[in-house]
């Protein structure tokens, strides 16, 4: 799996874009609602996507999660975590919940003014020179680490799904994101999608309306 030709670009684009949907309106008034998501509110879900802005945040000004060890592949990143095959009632996803629930605590205003402090973080740090950025994460829920362009590339998958999942609990739309951004997310997903379910399924799935099955990525 190859990395966007631009990563820490496209990383700013889709956390500018998360950035004006937690903000919105519609996200404040259902902040204690649930959300699209089962067993997950709207701010729960509001500080997940959040979360995804502010780990990156947290490795290139904190050096949080970083490592120099040897990175794994991308699409065997995603044969390693639990969550991908995991239920709704699976450890790791109860604790993802538990988490964003807990990251909601504080309210809307606070998650809005972290995001706004990150975002500008981060703009500065990508575009500086003499910044040296981190040559790999390993989170501490993982037993590898993954190289800091593949680490920004699942950060972007996470914003683009969690995006829709957010848009549709509060009724409205989505980011529409430049194809540069949404391509690596979109080959990403088919990547994963091609190791759960196979070749003939994701080819019927993407060219024949009358063979095609549900070939979700997760």
């Amino acid at each position: 799996m190859s990395v966007p030709a631009r990563p820490h670009a496209d990383f700013l684009v889709a956390a500018e874009s998360v950035r004006h949907l937690v903000g919105d309106v519609a996200v404040v008034q259902h902040w204690h609602e649930p959300s699209a998501l089962a067993q997950l509110s709207v701010g729960g879900l509001a500080a997940h996507l959040a979360s995804q802005v502010l780990g990156v945040h947290a490795a290139v000004t904190a050096g949080e999660a970083v490592t120099d060890e040897e990175p794994v592949p991308l699409l065997e990143h995603y044969e390693r975590v639990s969550w991908v095959r995991g239920d709704l009632d699976d450890e790791a996803n109860v604790t993802i919940r538990e988490g964003a629930e807990k990251a909601a605590e504080p309210g809307h205003d606070a998650i809005t003014l972290r995001l706004d402090d990150a975002v500008r973080d981060l703009r500065l740090a990508f575009g500086s020179r003499s910044m040296t950025l981190p040559p790999a994460i390993r989170m501490p829920w993982w037993e590898w680490s993954l190289s800091f362009d593949d680490f920004l590339l699942t950060r972007v998958m996470e914003m683009v799904v969690h995006s829709d999942d957010l848009a549709v609990s509060v009724d409205t739309e989505p980011p529409r994101l430049p194809e540069q951004v949404l391509g690596p997310v979109l080959a990403l997903l088919v990547g994963v999608a091609l190791r759960r379910h196979g070749q003939p399924a994701v080819v019927r799935a993407l060219s024949r309306s009358e063979r095609a099955g549900g070939i979700s990525a997760f």
